[in-house]
């Protein structure tokens, strides 16, 4: 049965955006190459994602199919984000923008649980700042790959909005990269 995950970088004091939902990514290196994209595409067989994470993502990887001068076609995974099976959530999107998508207005609970009941890869969630705090209240993740960026916003968009009820996640691994940010993975035993 495939795991749903939640993958997010985030500031060392919490942020996944900084002030005006500023996007503020790690640095790029070979360790973050290799021990966070390639470590979560390996089993990804489906990518979810709220609307605003879709729309940027959807902007950046698309024209790599079709413009090699694009910044995205420079990157090696960029086939595989445009081969993989995408879920957004949204109640405002008309159509997919993204080839391999599909929009999805319903429950989010009901709609992983239907996935999960799917054969192939694991669900995972790349972005999506308001899907992945109500998937944290709801304990829609069987698993957190976080990575900690060594970066203090001051202010910004917390990951972790309180209104959930205290929970314990099991450390399953722990790496730093050679940019100082840190990788922990943990699962939610419940």
């Amino acid at each position: 049965m495939p795991k749903v995950i939640l993958s997010m970088f985030m500031s060392l004091d919490g942020f996944i955006e900084a002030p005006n939902h500023e996007l503020v990514p790690p640095d790029w290196s070979d360790d973050l190459n290799r021990y966070w994209v390639d470590a979560n595409l390996a089993t990804t067989g489906t990518i979810l994602y709220g609307r605003v994470a879709y729309l940027m993502n959807a902007a950046f990887w698309q024209p790599a199919a079709t413009d090699p001068d694009s910044p995205a076609a420079k990157i090696d995974h960029a086939p595989t984000m445009n081969r993989l099976p995408k879920v957004v959530f949204s109640k405002s999107l008309a159509e997919p923008l993204w080839d391999n998508s599909r929009i999805v207005r319903g429950d989010v609970a009901t709609e992983i649980a239907r996935l999960k009941a799917e054969p192939g890869g694991d669900i995972v969630m790349f972005g999506g700042a308001d899907i992945a705090s109500h998937g944290i209240r709801e304990r829609l993740f069987d698993e957190y790959r976080f990575m900690i960026t060594p970066l203090v916003l001051g202010a910004g968009n917390p990951l972790f909005r309180g209104s959930h009820h205290r929970f314990k996640l099991e450390l399953l691994s722990s790496r730093q990269l050679d940019t100082g940010a840190m990788i922990l993975h943990y699962r939610d035993p419940h």
